[in-house]
C-alpha cells in the first residue's frame, strides 16, 4: 500500500510517497489555495493517487499517512486560537502576565510583553499547603457559576491551575468536572498536561493546550474524514500519524496543542539531535 509522508507548512505542503512497488515519488502544493482544494495534504495524496476531488479515497489503498503541521504554530503567531479562560487560586490572576520577569536586553526600559492567550481570568477560592492540606476549601459553586458566565459569553475552553495543583490535584480534578458538566469543549487541567512544579511554567503550557487543541482537533479531524471515505465499516482506515514538538510521532487522536508547537522542520532537528550519538539536543550553529 502507500505511504505518505507531509510537511504542511504555511506557504507550501511537500509530501514524499512510497508506492506500492517501493519507489519514491515527491509533490509539493500552496498550503492555502481555497478555490482549488479545501486541505493541501489531502490534495496532494489524492492527485498521487489520480484521485477526483469529488471521489471518495480508494479502499485499502493507504496504509499510513505521517505528517508534520504548523497549524497550531500559525495560530500561535497569529493569535487565531481558541477563546480561552484561566481558572487559577485566588490572589494568582495576574501570575501568568508577571512570569519571571526575564529581560533578555537588561538595558531597555521600555519591555512589550507579549498579549495574552487567555480573555478571561476566573479567580477560584481554595488553597493547599505545600504538604497537601487544605488552606481554604474549594467553593465549587461559586467557580462554576463565574465558569458558566465565560461559557455563555462565547467561550469554550478553559484551563485550570491550582497552586499545588501538580502534587495534590483533587480540586483541580473537581472543577473540570464542573467546566464538563457546563459544556466546555476544551478542558486542559495542569496536573494532566503539565504536572511541573512552578506555578508559571505549569500555567503557561496549560494555558497553550486549551487556546491550541481545538484548532488541531478540527484539522485532524478534516484530515481523518478525507482519509476514510472509502473505507467499508469493516476495513481498517489509513493510520494517521503526527510529528510532536519531541520530534517523535503520535497517533492523530493523542495529538494536543501543547505538544504541536515544533511539530515540522523544527521536531525533526529535535528529533535528530536525540537520536545522534553524544546528543541529546541540536546546535544553533552546528
Amino acid at each position: 500500500m502507500w505511504q505518505f509522508w507531509i510537511d504542511r507548512g504555511g506557504t507550501f505542503t511537500d509530501i514524499v510517497a512510497r508506492r506500492p512497488d517501493g519507489t519514491l515519488t515527491t509533490h509539493k502544493l500552496l498550503s492555502e489555495n481555497p478555490e482549488r482544494y479545501a486541505d493541501a495534504a489531502v490534495q496532494g495524496i489524492r492527485e498521487l493517487l489520480g484521485v477526483a476531488a469529488d471521489a471518495p479515497m480508494p479502499a485499502g489503498a493507504i496504509d499510513a499517512v505521517k505528517m508534520g503541521t504548523t497549524v497550531a504554530t500559525n495560530a500561535l503567531l497569529e493569535r487565531n486560537g481558541e477563546r480561552t479562560a484561566l481558572v487559577i487560586t485566588r490572589g494568582f490572576a495576574d501570575a501568568l502576565r508577571i512570569g519571571y520577569q526575564n529581560r533578555p536586553k537588561l538595558f531597555v526600559r521600555r519591555i512589550e510583553l507579549p498579549s495574552l492567550l487567555y480573555e478571561r481570568v476566573i479567580e477560584v477560592d481554595e488553597r493547599v499547603g505545600a504538604q497537601g492540606d487544605i488552606v481554604k476549601p474549594l467553593d465549587v459553586t461559586s467557580a462554576e457559576r463565574e465558569m458558566r458566565r465565560a461559557f455563555d459569553d462565547g467561550i469554550r475552553a478553559v484551563a485550570i491551575v491550582l497552586v499545588h495543583g501538580y502534587r495534590f490535584p483533587a480540586h483541580e480534578r473537581s472543577l473540570a468536572e464542573a467546566a464538563r458538566r457546563i459544556g466546555f469543549a476544551q478542558v486542559s487541567v495542569s496536573h494532566v498536561v503539565s504536572p511541573l512544579m512552578k506555578l508559571v511554567s505549569r500555567g503557561d503550557t496549560t494555558v497553550v493546550d486549551a487556546y491550541l487543541s481545538p484548532i488541531l482537533r478540527r484539522y485532524v479531524s478534516q484530515v481523518e474524514r478525507e482519509l476514510s471515505q472509502g473505507a467499508k465499516p469493516s476495513a481498517t482506515a489509513p493510520r494517521l500519524q503526527f510529528m510532536q514538538s519531541s520530534g517523535g510521532l503520535t497517533d492523530a487522536n493523542l495529538f494536543q496543542g501543547k505538544d504541536a508547537i515544533l511539530s515540522g522542520p523544527p521536531g525533526g532537528l529535535r528529533g535528530a539531535g536525540a537520536v545522534t550519538p553524544g546528543g541529546g539536543g541540536y546546535k544553533k550553529n552546528g
